[in-house]
């Protein structure tokens, strides 16, 4: 089993005629849509409101085939998070999260002895109180040897001091199998300018490499994806064509489904990470690329079902 730890909100996303539609989101919490959908035997470790919008991000993750013995309830609001789009498709967000029931989460505990990976990443790890909680779960979970996947997914508007946001990034790297993130949050965890170029950032990449992860994935935009493998090899795959309609859970979608793909070929543990060879590693990608093209295709987080992977 793959457990998601992280929050879920509610994105309110511009719709053609200028007005704000409510869609179901954050970034772990589509990690989890997209696992699930992709067939994975997926849980979701989060607090989620009692009230409308938390019943409607428990029926998704359900229809996803998610599940939620580990959800927490509360009555705290639901976290916003109001988007503004690009021309390219591109987002933006502006975030509502005070007092909001997915960062009052409380320490579950040891997870089942089922679960074989524990993924993290955006907002759960910045706001407090949940962010220490997440972090003990990280820690203790790569201690008892799941395999740990993590996805900064930087949000710099909400992160109020960086020096030591960027620390602790640091003290996590030891405790992560596999590490996923964006040429863009790589280059502001880092602190290199917007422009530098990506070979600078693949050095920074093998450093963190060898300070933990089995393998970094990196997310590239446009450009597609590439991943610096246990040998350290670089490989990159291009970008799957289509006709983008908003990148809103792209890269949450690439999450879930190599997540998907490392539990269909047997490789849920840090030693079968890093023992993927360029040709494994190269279909994993080509797999997450596909996914997070449907994603990009329609509007919102909708990560696609197995079946429409399955036709492309």
């Amino acid at each position: 089993m793959i457990v998601v730890a992280g929050e879920a909100l509610v994105d309110l996303v511009p719709t053609a005629g200028g007005n704000l539609a409510p869609r179901l989101g954050g970034g772990p919490y589509n990690v989890a849509v997209a696992a699930g959908r992709l067939g994975a035997p997926a849980g979701f470790l989060s607090r989620l409101s009692t009230d409308l919008f938390g019943d409607r991000l428990i029926e998704r993750l359900h229809a996803a085939d998610v599940r939620t013995d580990l959800v927490q309830r509360g009555p705290e609001p639901t976290t916003l998070a109001v988007v503004g789009l690009a021309e390219d498709g591109s987002a933006r967000y502006a975030f509502y999260v005070e007092g909001t029931a997915d960062r009052l989460v409380t320490d579950p505990g040891p997870l089942p002895a089922e679960v074989r990976a524990v993924s993290f990443g955006t907002l759960s790890l910045v706001l407090e109180p949940g962010a220490s909680t997440y972090e003990r779960v990280l820690w203790r979970e790569a201690e008892r040897g799941a395999l740990t996947v993590l996805d900064p997914n930087i949000r710099a508007g909400l992160i109020h001091d960086p020096p030591a946001y960027r620390d602790r990034y640091d003290s996590w790297l030891a405790h992560v199998g596999l590490l996923k993130v964006s040429v863009d949050d790589a280059r502001w965890l880092a602190e290199l300018p917007e422009d530098a170029p990506e070979a600078d950032v693949l050095d920074v990449v093998r450093d963190w490499q060898g300070a933990g992860p089995a393998a970094v994935v990196l997310t590239r935009g446009g450009d597609g994806l590439a991943v610096l493998t246990g040998s350290g090899e670089v490989i990159h795959v291009p970008p799957t064509p289509v006709t983008v309609v908003d990148t809103i859970g792209a890269g949450d979608t690439v999450q879930g489904a190599l997540l998907a793909w490392l539990h269909d070929h047997d490789a849920l543990s840090t030693e079968a990470v890093r023992g993927l060879d360029g040709g494994k590693w190269a279909r994993a990608l080509a797999y997450a690329g596909a996914a997070a093209a449907i994603t990009c295709s329609r509007a919102g987080a909708e990560p696609p079902f197995k079946r429409e992977l399955e036709m492309t």
